[in-house]
């Protein structure tokens, strides 16, 4: 099995923005929770980019813990394979401190939540922006503009940003995906990668 693709950025900061790479495995009708009422949304198979952020330097809201969560599953369902693999990274640069999985068991709660918990999406790599500063919906906007994004749904994973989306729907090669981490770095004053 391929090493996960897991991307560390920035400054020593525990706190920060990430984008997922979720692949999903079969076209699939899903409600994102209360998100537009309950309203079922379809997702073709394929890849998406979620964007998000993690602000707090310490605790449960700190940047290594939420993307532990990410890829945890509830239901006592299997984590996605990249879990084990981020917790070992994330150790290795000093980005989270002490036991990183969820004391408590998995609730869904943010609309990416609902996704991440089907067997058939599965989160394939992970580009981690350490920086105390809110990136996450200049990063967004960026990603709706881009010509190989497409956006399945606005507000969708992005309450806090109305007329937003943070979730996309990616039609690109890997080298699209490669090329993204490097475009972040340069775009966000990032000089250096672990």
């Amino acid at each position: 099995m391929k090493t996960p693709d897991i991307t560390v950025s920035g400054e020593d900061a525990q706190a920060g923005t990430y984008l997922l790479r979720i692949r999903l495995a079969e076209d699939t009708e899903l409600r994102f929770g209360r998100f537009k009422k309950g309203k079922p949304i379809f997702l073709p198979a394929g890849d998406y980019v979620y964007v998000g952020s993690a602000l707090a330097e310490k605790g449960a809201m700190s940047l290594a813990r939420r993307l532990v969560r990410h890829a945890a599953r509830s239901a006592n369902l299997p984590p996605h394979a990249i879990r084990g693999e981020m917790i070992r990274r994330f150790t290795e640069c000093g980005l989270g401190i002490g036991n990183l999985l969820p004391r408590r068991g998995k609730t869904l709660h943010w609309n990416i939540d609902f996704l991440l918990q089907l067997q058939s999406a599965e989160i394939v790599s992970v580009i981690v922006l350490r920086s105390p500063e809110r990136l996450e919906n200049r990063i967004a906007k960026q990603l709706e503009q881009d010509s190989h994004t497409q956006i399945i749904e606005r507000g969708l994973g992005a309450n806090d940003a109305p007329g937003s989306t943070h979730l996309l729907r990616v039609n690109a090669k890997n080298r699209w995906w490669h090329s993204l981490a490097a475009q972040l770095n340069q775009d966000n004053g990032n000089n250096y990668d672990s």
